[in-house]
Order: structure tokens, then C-alpha cells, then sequence
């Protein structure tokens, strides 16, 4: 059942992303991230999403217990719930997360995504009526959100993402983001997400030194997931 359209559209976000270039998407991991961050063209973005779809759905084929398949499976559909405005969808990809943190409690990825979906929906749509079309609640995408950052360990993915979220959810929020951002910065970096994350965090830190909440937020909000697409 699709969102009326005077609802804004909650977003999923880019847990388990990493950024390569286009010409060498394959993976579902890969596809996704070509367009979550690197996309300003809708349709392209959602074609992109159907061939993560199908990929991964080709790899649980054989592999049905694959838990990188599952997860880039639930983040597609996820983003797939923003693009068409989706309930179904937005559900669904809820439900596949919650399903993950589950089988591993410990497992920070899924503590991420599930603080994004919450967090995204309430961003989007506002409290009031992301709870009542979702089920969508701050408090628990908070407490996902801690616990991904504590699980994460010392990579800079995990507090450069969350410092993002953390500045656009409250613009008000500076020494928290700000303590984020700086954690990412000092952070090691071995993969290519930790890498766009740093970068990221990197991004807003001089708004943040400068106690510009607002610059910083909707700055956040070009570096998120989907942030090159038109509003």
C-alpha cells in the first residue's frame, strides 16, 4: 500500500554500504551504494535497487541463510520504500532487520539499520504520524543506535554514521554529534565504508566546532543516503 503523497518518505539507512564505482557494481553491496551516494537520477536509483534486489535474491537461491544476502536484500527494500513510498515495503525491510538482530544480538549492522529505519521514517514524516503508519519510535532507533556504535568497535563507520543521524535528528544536539564526529575522524579506516564515513564526519566538523547545529544538519542530510537526489 503506497504513502499518500503528502507524506514525506522514510529512509532506510546505508549500514552496510560500501562505495564502488559504478563500473564495478555487482554485488548487491555494490549496486546499493552506486545508488545511495553516487545517483541524482530517481529512476536510475531504482533500477539500481531492482538489480541488488535480484542479485541477492540469485545468491540466497543456493544460500538461503547468506547473512550479507539477507541484509542487502532488506536494505534494497528498504530504500525501494523511500523512492515508491512504500508501506509494504517499509515494513517488510523492518521485519528482515529485526529478524537479524535476533539471530545475533551482537551484530552491529543490524543495530544500525534498525536505528536508521526508525530514525529515517521519524525524520521524514514526524513522530506523530511515523509511529502511527509504521510503528516507527525514537526511543528504540536511539537505543539501536547506541548499541551499533558500541558493537561496532573502533571503525569509523559506525560514529560517523551516527554523528549524521545524531545532528539531523536534533540540530540542537552539537557536543554529542560533535563527539561522534571527532570519533570518526581519529578512527581507523580499513574498509571503503569506514572510509566514506570518515570522510563524512570530516565534512561537518567545522560546522559543528563552530556551534552551527543547522549548518551541520542539513549538510547531515546531503551526506545520507539519497542526498543527491532533488528533493
Amino acid at each position: 500500500m503506497p504513502f499518500a503523497p503528502s507524506l514525506c518518505r522514510p529512509i532506510i539507512c546505508a549500514v552496510v554500504l560500501s562505495a564502488a564505482p559504478a563500473a564495478l557494481a555487482e554485488t548487491p553491496r555494490e549496486l546499493l551504494t552506486t545508488a545511495a551516494f553516487q545517483t541524482s537520477d530517481k529512476a536510475r536509483a531504482l533500477s539500481l535497487i531492482g538489480q541488488a534486489i535480484s542479485a541477492a535474491d540469485r545468491i540466497l537461491m543456493t544460500a538461503p541463510n547468506d547473512h550479507e544476502a539477507v541484509l542487502q536484500r532488506a536494505v534494497a527494500i528498504g530504500y525501494r520504500a523511500k523512492l515508491t513510498r512504500s508501506r509494504a515495503d517499509a515494513r517488510s525491510s523492518l521485519s528482515a532487520f529485526e529478524a537479524l538482530a535476533a539471530r545475533n544480538p551482537r551484530d552491529a549492522e543490524a543495530q544500525m539499520v534498525i536505528a536508521g529505519w526508525h530514525l529515517d521514517a521519524i525524520d521524514q514524516l514526524g513522530s506523530f504520524i511515523a509511529r502511527t503508519v509504521l510503528g516507527a519510535k525514537e526511543q528504540v532507533g536511539e537505543a539501536a543506535l547506541g548499541k551499533a556504535v558500541a558493537l561496532g568497535g573502533n571503525r569509523a563507520f559506525y560514529s560517523g554514521l551516527a554523528a549524521l543521524m545524531r545532528i539531523r535528528a536534533d540540530h540542537n544536539d552539537v557536543a554529542g554529534a560533535l563527539a561522534l564526529a571527532e570519533r570518526a575522524t581519529n578512527a581507523p579506516a580499513p574498509a571503503p565504508l569506514d572510509q566514506l564515513m570518515k570522510r563524512n564526519a570530516a565534512a561537518i566538523l567545522p560546522a559543528l566546532r563552530a556551534g552551527n547545529g543547522k549548518a551541520a544538519a542539513a549538510q547531515a542530510r546531503k551526506l545520507l543516503p539519497f542526498g543527491k537526489l532533488p528533493e
